[in-house]
């Protein structure tokens, strides 16, 4: 018999408004610390070079950190997210959460183990079962991003790309980015 606590949405509403970031997956609690500001530039980029794109190609909404509610127990707040217009009306519920899985979810890592396993393995999981197309893990400590696409109904490893490399996805058709660009350690002076 399993006396394992179960933390399901209606406990998110009960937690304090303190700065933590407060996430369920698979009834289990994740508590992380408000993001540095490399973090929180890094995230600012990438929406700002997808939304660049998107304001062009008119086929989606990017948005930082919505809440993404797959499941009671399943209760999250990605970094960035590319969603299109058709799966958005049919995602979003009257408190503006999404309840069916973006094509895009993008994690920037946080240092600290606990937070690259949420992301690495917690959440690749949660992201691959929900039916996310495409997931971004990036890594603004060593400058890289690692590209999951969905193959065989799972999210698998595409390609880790560095510094000098493009980011592009089938997702969004045009869509370019230098990867150098998205760090705060990249900028002259």
């Amino acid at each position: 018999m399993s006396t394992t606590v179960k933390f399901t949405s209606a406990d998110l509403a009960l937690m304090p408004d303190n700065g933590k970031r407060y996430e369920i997956i698979e009834g289990e609690l994740y508590v992380s610390r408000q993001p540095a500001f490399e973090h929180q530039y890094t995230c600012s980029r990438l929406l700002r070079f997808i939304d660049e794109w998107n304001d062009q190609h008119k086929t989606g909404l990017v948005a930082a950190a919505p809440g993404l509610i797959f499941a009671e127990d399943d209760d999250v707040a990605p970094d960035v997210v590319w969603i299109t217009r058709e799966r958005f009306n049919r995602a979003v519920d009257a408190a503006g959460h999404l309840r069916l899985a973006p094509e895009l979810v993008i994690e920037v890592l946080s240092p600290g183990k606990a937070n690259e396993k949420r992301d690495r393995q917690a959440k690749l999981k949660l992201y691959s079962r929900s039916g996310v197309d495409e997931y971004w893990i990036v890594s603004w400590t060593g400058q890289f991003v690692e590209v999951y696409r969905r193959e065989q109904a799972q999210l698998h490893l595409a390609a880790t790309l560095y510094a000098q490399d493009k980011l592009e996805s089938p997702l969004l058709s045009g869509f370019s980015c230098l990867i150098s660009k998205l760090f705060l350690a990249s900028l002259p002076g």
